[in-house]
Parts: C-alpha cells; sequence; structure tokens
C-alpha cells in the first residue's frame, strides 16, 4: 500500500486554508508548479479527486474535506511528536524513572526531589519503591532509569557510585539491662534471638549484620520486621536490640520513643554506601553523572556528615 507524504498532506492543508494556490505555495515555500504537482501526487496515492478548481474559485469535495481534517490532526499529531522527542532529547528535559530501596525512600526521596525541581524545573520524576533485586531487574530491562540504593550490591551491566556512607548505631530501650560495655566490644555477647531486623530480601539487614560480624547467628530473632518504623515499635516496646542507619534517626525516627543510640566499636565497616545505579549503555549518562554530582554535593546539607549524637535518659 503506498502512503501519501507529509509534505503533500501539508500542502493540501495550506491549499485548504489560504484558498488559493498561489499563497499556499508561498506559505509552503515552495513554487506554485510544485505545489500543484503535490496535490496532483496526493490525489494519485489517494486514487479521488480533492480539488476542483477554475479560473474564479477552489471547491473541496465533501470527501476532500473529511482529508483535510484527517491530515491536519496527523500533521499536528507529527509535530507534537516531533517536540516532544526534542524536548526529551534535551539535557535535564521529559521524564525520568526512579527506583528506589524502602529504607531509602522515607528518608531521602523527600530531599532528592527537591534538589532535582531547583536545579532542574523541566524534569520529571516518577518515583517506584521496590527492593534491590527488584528495581535493579526493572533498570535492565529499561523500566526505569536510575536506582537509588544500598551498596555494595551484586548486579552487572550497571554504573554503581556511592555519594554517602550512612552509618550503623546500635538501638535499645533506655532500660534494657544489657550490659552496654560489653556489647561494644563484642556483639555477640547480645543475648540468644534478642536481635530483631528486618525480613529477608531487604538488604539493610545484610548490611547491619556485616557492620556488627553477626550473619548467621543465633542472637537473631527469626521474627523479622518489614519495615523500619516497625522494627523501631518493636524495640521500644523492649522487645529486643537492633542496628538502624543513621539516615532513619536523623529523619526523626526515633522521636518520642524510649529508644537510646550508641556508635559501634569498629568504625572500619559501620555503615553502608548510599548511591546510584544506571545502565553502562544509558544514552543518559552525561545527565545521570551531572544528577550524581548535584546529591553528592548537596547531601551533607540533609543528612549529617558526623557521628550523631547519642540519646542520654537520666
Amino acid at each position: 500500500m503506498r502512503l501519501p507524504s507529509l509534505k503533500h498532506l501539508h500542502y493540501l492543508v495550506n491549499v485548504h486554508k489560504y484558498q488559493h494556490f498561489g499563497e499556499a505555495a508561498k506559505a509552503c515555500f515552495v513554487s506554485q508548479s510544485t505545489l500543484s504537482s503535490g496535490i496532483a501526487a496526493l490525489e494519485n496515492v489517494l486514487g479521488i479527486r480533492l480539488i476542483e478548481r477554475n479560473n474564479k474559485k477552489i471547491l473541496f469535495t465533501p470527501l476532500a474535506e473529511e482529508v483535510v481534517q484527517q491530515a491536519q490532526h496527523i500533521l499536528l499529531s507529527v509535530e507534537q511528536l516531533t517536540e516532544q522527542v526534542q524536548h526529551f532529547a534535551q539535557p535535564f528535559g521529559g521524564t525520568l524513572k526512579l527506583g528506589v530501596i524502602p529504607t531509602i525512600a522515607p528518608f531521602l526521596i523527600p530531599q532528592i526531589l527537591m534538589m532535582i525541581k531547583q536545579e532542574f524545573p523541566e524534569l520529571k520524576v516518577f518515583v517506584r519503591e521496590g527492593q534491590s533485586d527488584v528495581v535493579l531487574k526493572q533498570l535492565n530491562e529499561g523500566e526505569l532509569d536510575l536506582v537509588l540504593l544500598a551498596l555494595p550490591y551484586p548486579s552487572s551491566g550497571v554504573v554503581m557510585k556511592s555519594f554517602y556512607k550512612d552509618r550503623f548505631y546500635f538501638a535499645q530501650h533506655k532500660d534494657s539491662q544489657l550490659n552496654q560495655q560489653i556489647l561494644d566490644a563484642d556483639y555477640s555477647n547480645l543475648d540468644d534471638h534478642s536481635l530483631l531486623l528486618l525480613e529477608d530480601g531487604h538488604c539493610l539487614r545484610d548490611h547491619a549484620l556485616s557492620a556488627c560480624h553477626l550473619e548467621h547467628s543465633e542472637k537473631i530473632n527469626s521474627f523479622a520486621a518489614t519495615s523500619l518504623h516497625t522494627l523501631v515499635q518493636m524495640v521500644n516496646n523492649d522487645l529486643g536490640v537492633t542496628f538502624l542507619p543513621e539516615m532513619a534517626i536523623a529523619s526523626g525516627i526515633l522521636n518520642d520513643t524510649d529508644i537510646k543510640i550508641s556508635q559501634l566499636a569498629d568504625k572500619s565497616k559501620n555503615y553502608r554506601e548510599i548511591g546510584f545505579a544506571w545502565r553502562i549503555q544509558s544514552n543518559r549518562t552525561e545527565e545521570l553523572e551531572q544528577l550524581f554530582n548535584l546529591v553528592k554535593q548537596q547531601i551533607s546539607h540533609f543528612l549529617p556528615v558526623k557521628s550523631l549524637p547519642v540519646k542520654e535518659f537520666v
């Protein structure tokens, strides 16, 4: 099937608009003979006569009026498509699909979105929350452009860059009978099943266990929380102890609780890295690099860069 060209549809719409071949040719920046040939070619492709003319007037048949309306819609759609592609092709234009893990989203996404809105107001960011393996899979499949997650995390085909070290703190009820001096030196002295953590699948669970050197330990309670907020409430009810990330504490997650925190003794591994991941072959690499640098430069305004003060109770 032969299809009409956009150029010839453009000629037709202008002839209809000006009701004059000469004026239409000027509007299309072509000669009148070129425009007439284009209309003839369009009629040949469609297999119908579109325009009747004599020395005094131009007449569009009822069917030709329908063709003109359709041609106007087609040309408008093509124009909008072109504008949209050009807009998306501009740095920080169009949309950005951002994936983020649950143990970061409530504490950092509002700040990230604020930074982007201030620096790149034309960029629309859509956020999807999911565990690390899920959002990284969506990233590799092109459903997401960028992922905000905790590192290290095994993956392939992506660039991973860290912009913040999120330290862990030991958290317990203020009236806990645990000997803190012993715990600071060796968390293996915890009572069996006293360590409360997030359920399997949350990378924060693995990072916390690595920080306190308690992987595969009988100290871990089999009853796991689904979120950090639930975990905090369990500790606040003195059901056990846990390890909390700095960004959650800085956000006020311990407000109105009777939980006290203390620093971990081993400063060499007492944190998780927070960073971005994007596809190695992404056509937005330069743009994502700029976004990463922006967040890295400004993150200290929103999150602590020194140890949080330990909460004391009298």
